[in-house]
């Protein structure tokens, strides 16, 4: 476990005052999942409202098309190292440059992007505390129409350690001390109710934190991080003990990972695919509480 580090949040005060640094690479990552059935969401990425309105000369990142590896199945599938470096190089990230990420609704497609960069050796990137919701309830300047950064040279130096896949899953639930932590609702995990991956439940023996309580409802900013590191010990998590986070396709996954990197913690890794690659094998382990 290292030290806390708040350096990857920036607050609304903040940006506003580096607004115009030439080195600074401002993207809007939200997305929004459309329930199509009881089993499945429909991806809509959301260009419409940040043409309408975006923090001035911010980017936009669709998550799905632009920095995803094609599948009929696996819609959010971290890419290879080659085509992800090409991909955030057209975004105009490069090498040198600092990121700040946001989302409307919940941070959990900006700490996505912040994850993914992550992986791939990458740790200048920063998520705004609030997002677009807290910068525009707050009156700070907007613009519309549309905005991009010349594109940049990245380079990936990928961390296989921070993605887990399948078999790291099955291992870890059988490895003494191993924590795979759940970031879908509560009546999700429990498998009472809210929309599942075809078999409702969580992966046996995991714990649950949802990403959604991880932020202020009405400001969409993290909590305290006192409060969020109670969340976590309340489940076992206290950086003692390696970690694997999940959800349903990897993307809330990443708030509580991106938490515990805040609060210092360095072994944790995002099972990618997560649930929605989970329950195609029905021989693979779900438990339900109900």
């Amino acid at each position: 476990m290292t030290e806390r580090s708040e350096r990857w949040l920036i607050s609304t005060e903040q940006l506003a005052a580096q607004l115009g640094d030439p080195d600074l690479r401002v993207l809007d990552c939200s997305t929004r999942l459309a329930p199509a059935t009881e089993t499945t969401f429909r991806v809509e990425p959301c260009r419409a409202e940040w043409e309408a309105s975006h923090i001035p000369g911010a980017g936009f990142i669709d998550i799905q098309g632009d920095l995803s590896r094609p599948d009929p199945k696996l819609r959010f599938t971290l890419p290879d190292a080659a085509s992800f470096a090409a991909a955030a190089g057209r975004l105009g990230i490069g090498d040198d440059s600092r990121i700040v990420l946001y989302s409307r609704f919940h941070p959990m497609w900006a700490t996505r992007v912040w994850w993914m960069l992550r992986a791939f050796g990458f740790d200048n990137a920063a998520i705004l505390d609030g997002g677009i919701d807290k910068w525009e309830a707050e009156g700070r300047a907007t613009e519309s129409g549309t905005a991009e950064y010349p594109p940049a040279i990245f380079t990936a130096r990928p961390r296989p350690e921070l993605i887990a896949d399948q078999k790291r899953v099955q291992a870890a639930m059988t490895e003494n001390g191993t924590i795979i932590l759940n970031a879908l609702g509560r009546d999700q995990h429990t498998g009472s109710g809210g929309t599942h991956y075809g078999r409702p439940g969580h992966i046996a023996g995991s714990v649950n934190v949802p990403a959604r309580e991880m932020t202020d409802p009405k400001t969409r900013a993290f909590l305290p991080l006192p409060q969020l590191e109670k969340m976590l010990k309340e489940v076992g998590v206290d950086g003692s003990a390696p970690v694997v986070t999940y959800c349903g396709g990897g993307i809330a996954a990443t708030t509580p990972a991106f938490v515990m990197a805040l609060l210092g913690h360095d072994d944790v890794a995002l099972y990618d695919n997560s649930l929605t690659e989970w329950c195609m094998d029905p021989n693979l382990p779900m438990e339900t509480d109900t």
